[in-house]
């Protein structure tokens, strides 16, 4: 059987395969950050083709933290509803669910608040960003408490797995980098002041909330003198040592030009995930173009992840497991109803 399609131990939970959807922000809730019609037959889409571990996009735990007024959210009670509903449908229709609980920090471009960063400085001057606001501590502990709500919230929605967005130079990631984060209180400066956000906000949501929690972690933000795969081990042997479950690697979106970008090849993010997975003993999820079935058997095989992200593809196809187990040779998964189409 191809180990794409064997199942994985998460936590207390089995995910049926290793197959995951990463987050991918669709822009389709109203400005009250509820879930919607599109957003249940999306994911349940996904669902039904056969994907083991769907994560839903970027979810904010403050209105200030979407990155537009069109972002899911699980600010308050009212969201819980509508996620309760898509969990459920996912489910039903066979899936494990996780969430991503995010905040956009600088790179919000919401038209009713000033977004808010580690540091004043603007992520670029066009595309409708403003300059944010740096955070005082205060404000950082509040921050803690809103992503530990909205992880809570999380929890009574019915969610199986937790994932903290620190990739992409969104919030928690713009304070670990020392490009964007140019602080000298406790929250800047050394690597280890700089990270102390991320760690205190997964402590807080590991005690308060009894879920596998995922981190995703752009490894490398490809800017000299900037956040780089040395900081990534450091921090992932930190984050492994404090209970979290995965480290789900990305790179890169901290900068709107970024100058150390790589050539951009089927699986180019993935060395990342090997790194980490290797040096510090945590497993990951790798992600980065990658689009066949052979691309993701032979990631496994060699040992550099765990689980297998299909972006861009599920996008495309929302049948794409099925068709990778009609390639090899397995068709006794394919959801019966789609069987005589494969």
């Amino acid at each position: 059987m191809s180990l794409l399609f064997t199942p994985y131990p998460l936590g207390n939970i089995s995910l049926k395969n290793r197959v995951v959807m990463p987050p991918m922000c669709m822009y389709k809730a109203e400005e009250d950050g509820c879930v919607t019609l599109f957003h249940e037959t999306h994911y349940g889409a996904r669902a039904i083709g056969g994907v083991g571990l769907i994560i839903v996009e970027a979810t904010a735990v403050e209105p200030r933290g979407r990155i537009t007024d069109n972002d899911l959210g699980l600010w308050n009670d009212a969201q819980i509803e509508g996620h309760q509903k898509l969990v459920k449908i996912v489910h039903e229709l066979g899936a494990t669910m996780a969430i991503q609980l995010a905040h956009a920090g600088r790179k919000s471009i919401c038209k009713s608040s000033i977004p808010v960063a580690p540091s004043p400085l603007l992520f670029s001057d066009t595309g409708g960003f403003k300059t944010p606001i740096a955070l005082c501590n205060m404000e950082i502990e509040e921050i803690i408490i809103a992503f530990v709500e909205a992880a809570k919230r999380a929890h009574k929605a019915g969610y199986d797995v937790l994932e903290l967005h620190g990739a992409h130079g969104y919030l928690l990631g713009e304070f670990l980098s020392p490009l964007t984060n140019v602080r000298t209180d406790r929250y800047g400066g050394s690597l280890e002041n700089r990270c102390k956000l991320l760690i205190k906000v997964c402590e807080a949501i590991l005690t308060a909330v009894p879920l596998p929690l995922i981190v995703r972690l752009s490894a490398d933000e490809w800017m000299e003198g900037g956040w780089n795969i040395n900081d990534s081990l450091y921090l992932s042997q930190k984050l492994h040592d404090i209970g979290v479950s995965m480290m789900h690697v990305s790179a890169g979106g901290n900068h709107a030009k970024q100058t150390l970008i790589p050539p951009l090849v089927p699986s180019y993010q993935t060395d990342y995930a090997r790194s980490i997975k290797e040096k510090s003993a945590i497993p990951t999820i790798a992600v980065g173009l990658i689009t066949t079935q052979e691309q993701g058997e032979t990631l496994l095989k060699e040992g550099v992840c765990d689980l297998v992200a299909y972006g861009r593809e599920l996008l495309r196809s929302p049948n794409m497991v099925q068709f990778f187990m009609k390639e090899s040779g397995d068709k006794t998964s394919i959801e019966p109803a789609y069987a005589r189409a494969f």
